[in-house]
């Protein structure tokens, strides 16, 4: 997947997919330790407290999958549908637009960046020159 791109963009591509595992494991991490913020943000949104379980494991296994070069695409793909649920949530309760109800969607755009960045075929898929 890293063949024929420049040093530059291979750390850039590098940087965005730490960026995307290291907060999607803060995520999925605090919601097993389910420390008083969590268990209170999760409640504001409408899920009981036995439901951080399931978002935790769901959050993690993406992650999981989107750490794994070989998985990324599939790992960014569930990522999506999961960062997706985040915005339905966030739409449920009426939260301000352009922060808190898009902000899984500028992140689904960080960790989709890296994939774009580092796979020719991926770009040409969404971009085609012809």
């Amino acid at each position: 997947m890293a063949t024929e791109i420049s040093k530059g963009r291979l750390w850039a591509a590098r940087i965005l997919c730490g960026i995307v595992i290291l907060f999607m494991l803060f995520d999925g991490i605090g919601k097993i330790i389910k420390p008083k913020e969590v268990i209170e943000g999760t409640l504001s949104l409408g899920f009981a407290e036995n439901h951080l379980a399931v978002i935790s494991v769901l959050s993690l296994v993406c992650t999981i999958l989107y750490a794994i070069p070989r998985t990324r695409f599939l790992g960014a793909l569930l990522l999506t549908g999961f960062l997706g649920g985040a915005v339905a949530a966030q739409l449920r309760v009426d939260n301000p637009l352009w922060s808190n109800t898009l902000f899984p969607v500028y992140f689904a755009i960080v960790a989709w960046a890296p994939i774009w960045l580092m796979d020719r075929r991926f770009r040409n898929l969404i971009w085609s020159s012809r």
